[in-house]
C-alpha cells in the first residue's frame, strides 16, 4: 500500500500501561501480537495488520476512543480474556449487525471485541 492509499486511515494505535511486561504477556496470550522492545518504556506490537505501542505511564486515565477487536467465538475469546487477566466490564449484549462485550486490560484500558457469529452450542 502506498503512502497516499494511506492517507487518512488509522496508522498506528498507542496503549498506556502500567506494566509493559504485563501487558505484553496479556496481549500476546489473547491476541497473539508479536512485540518489538524500544527500551524499557516502550513497546511497538503488531498483530498483522495494524501496528501500535504500549508505552509506560504511572497511571492508565479512563476514556478516549473505544478500540474494537473482531472475534469469530465471542464467548471463547471473553473467557480467555479473563483468564489472561483481563476484566469483563461490560457483558455480551447484541446489537444491530452482532454481539460484542468491553474488557479491561491488566492496566486499566478498555477495549471491546465484537462478532457477527451467532453463540456456538459446544
Amino acid at each position: 500500500m502506498s503512502q497516499a492509499d494511506q492517507d487518512k486511515r488509522i496508522d498506528y494505535i498507542e496503549f498506556p500501561t502500567t506494566s509493559i511486561g504485563t501487558s505484553k504477556a496479556f496481549y500476546a496470550d489473547v491476541f497473539g501480537w508479536r512485540f518489538t522492545d524500544w527500551g524499557n518504556e516502550y513497546s511497538s506490537f503488531e498483530d498483522g495488520r495494524l501496528a501500535g505501542g504500549l508505552r509506560l505511564v504511572d497511571a492508565v486515565e479512563a476514556g478516549g476512543p473505544l478500540v474494537v477487536i473482531y472475534a469469530l467465538h465471542l464467548e471463547a475469546m471473553q473467557a480467555k480474556i479473563e483468564h489472561s487477566g483481563g476484566t469483563i466490564v461490560e457483558s455480551i449484549f447484541s446489537f444491530p449487525g452482532g454481539r460484542r462485550f468491553h474488557f479491561a486490560d491488566p492496566s486499566g484500558n478498555v477495549l471491546a471485541v465484537w462478532s457477527d457469529q451467532e453463540p456456538s452450542d459446544g
